[in-house]
């Protein structure tokens, strides 16, 4: 295999969360390349820290889809953003920053 066609494969394969919405303490997005086991996080971006709630796991058996979050009222006001974790923990993607008011 050349050097073009292996990094061909590896943007293929590359995992992606997708923060669609925020409205009514429910946060929508979409992943691809995701595959069941993975975890999707809500991490504040002010202290880097990963919430301990809520925790999200993929269970389609399909690699791409949609998510809806509702958040727990102990989510306080601020920037986050979501953080997808392979079944090892390792992180695969990350979304944008959003405000959560």
């Amino acid at each position: 295999m050349t050097g073009l066609a292996a990094d061909h494969i590896a943007l293929v394969m590359k995992s992606m969360i997708n923060f669609i919405e925020f409205e009514n303490q429910v946060i929508s997005a979409t992943y691809r390349n995701l595959m069941i086991g993975a975890q999707v996080v809500l991490v504040d971006v002010a202290s880097g820290d990963q919430l301990p709630d809520p925790v999200t796991r993929i269970t389609s058996p399909v690699p791409s889809g949609s998510l809806r979050i509702r958040l727990p009222a102990s989510v306080k006001p601020g920037a986050y953003f979501l953080r997808a974790l392979n079944g090892h923990g390792k992180e695969a993607a990350q979304s944008i920053q959003f405000c959560v008011a």
